[in-house]
């Protein structure tokens, strides 16, 4: 059985909202070195603030200035800090109950070890040296052993010179797939410049790319199968919006397009024709490209995958011979 090919992926994003007055206080009081919360309608007061009370769900704008110091009430070390955490050693997750707050936040405790923590344990903010209106304003929690202040809750108006009115917050996902044996089989073969599916034994239908099972009929797929490389375009849509960091100019058209031999339409985009000419029934052929999986195993670097179909110049397909792989 050969190998199981495996590539580390990537699914990352930005992720942009606007900000109420609440978090719109809430962050740049960061900036400001100010830890703002709100009081809620029994009186408690939540840090971070929120919009609504989370137990009635009334409206809440009773903003007030809480403590940078506080008390450890729950913890986790951490000792392996990955990519975007706040601190690159070791360091502890713990939720903090500033002075004059009755909720706790939760962010990084800069700690030697982890005998050095503890519930109950007295903290206090370290500020960021550079701060712009974030959660990150505060760079870390750091120990503040015997230091107990008096702190008086105070309302606070929430009135800032210039207010932050929106985060862009960077939404990533780093994880190692692998595709399993029968895609494993189909990458390959894209290597030869090769599609290949794979055929239900019960109702002799090819699927491509192979999923290891009938989606159909619910059993295990094993006859490979070689299919196009020619195929007919069954259904179609333009592209008018330009993905970050994808060099296509646009509009282009994405397809789903039927290969011949297979019984599953695939998608791919279609190029070599304007894409207000691209049509259903239009017959393509792929173009390959080389070096399109840099991260597959040794010898697979460079394997050619299909970059897009362009128009093969032959009739288009009569309908009857696609329509039940719309």
């Amino acid at each position: 059985m050969s190998e199981v090919l495996t590539a580390p992926l990537v699914v990352e994003f930005p992720f942009t909202r606007s900000l109420g007055p609440v978090q719109s206080a809430f962050l740049t009081g960061l900036r400001e070195r100010t830890v703002l919360g709100v009081r809620a309608r029994d009186g408690r007061v939540v840090v971070p603030p929120v919009e609504y009370d989370p137990v009635t769900a009334d409206e809440l704008r009773d903003l007030v200035e809480v403590a940078p110091t506080g008390t450890v009430t729950t913890w986790a070390w951490n000792p392996s800090p990955r990519r975007g955490q706040p601190l690159r050693t070791p360091f502890a997750w713990v939720l903090v109950r500033l002075d004059g707050a009755d909720t706790a936040l939760l962010h990084a405790l800069d700690a030697p070890g982890p005998d050095a923590v503890r519930t109950g344990l007295r903290v206090r903010v370290r500020w960021a040296a550079e701060r712009t209106g974030a959660i990150t304003d505060i760079a870390c929690f750091e120990l503040a052993d015997g230091e107990v202040t008096e702190h008086q809750v105070r309302p606070h108006g929430g009135q800032f010179v210039d207010p932050v009115s929106g985060i862009t917050a960077p939404a990533r996902l780093d994880y190692s797939y692998a595709p399993g044996r029968t895609q494993s089989r189909y990458i390959r073969a894209l290597a030869e410049r090769k599609t290949v599916g794979e055929r239900c034994p019960a109702c002799r239908k090819v699927y491509v790319p192979p999923r290891g099972a009938c989606p159909t009929c619910g059993v295990a797929t094993g006859e490979p199968v070689e299919v196009g490389p020619r195929g007919t375009v069954t259904t179609f849509c333009i592209v008018n919006i330009k993905a970050r960091n994808l060099d296509i100019e646009v509009p282009y058209v994405y397809a789903h397009i039927a290969l011949d031999g297979a019984d599953l339409a695939l998608h791919a985009r279609i190029g070599g024709i304007p894409y207000d000419q691209v049509r259903m029934g239009l017959r393509v052929e792929p173009v390959w490209t080389d070096g399109a999986l840099p991260h597959s195993p040794e010898g697979m670097g460079g394997a050619p995958i299909p970059d897009y179909y362009r128009p093969t110049g032959e009739p288009d397909a009569d309908y009857d011979s696609y329509k039940e792989l719309i």
